[in-house]
Parts: structure tokens; sequence; C-alpha cells
């Protein structure tokens, strides 16, 4: 979020200059906020579901029998 923060005033550029600086400055905050809402959001979202599929997987596997 700090990084963020410290791109907005780059993205919002506003004074002589400001017209080449503005693009940089909103690729670097657009891609911190969809790199951060990928770690937050969807990553746990995925754990849990491949949580879910080896769950049943291992329920679903035959149970090898040692001989003795």
């Amino acid at each position: 979020m700090a990084a963020l923060f410290g791109a907005l005033p780059i993205a919002l550029a506003a004074g002589s200059g400001g017209e080449a600086w503005r693009p940089r400055g909103l690729a670097i905050v657009g891609g911190l906020l969809v790199s951060q809402l990928i770690t937050l959001y969807l990553t746990p979202v995925v754990y849990t579901y491949m949580a879910a599929i080896f769950a049943t997987r291992r329920l679903a596997a035959p149970v090898a029998v040692a001989r003795e």
C-alpha cells in the first residue's frame, strides 16, 4: 500500500511535464492494484479449491493392505 500511495502523485501529475509522467504512474498504480488483488483474493481461493480436490481424492483412493 505504501508503494501504491507513493505512486499516486506520479499518476495524478498535473504540472509541467505531467503528460509524460502520467502513463508511467498509471501503469505502476494499476500493476500494484492488480497484483495485490491476485495475492489477497485469488491465491487463497485457488488453494482452497486445491485442498478440497486433494481431500476428495484421498478419500476415494483405495487403501493398500500389506499381506504377511
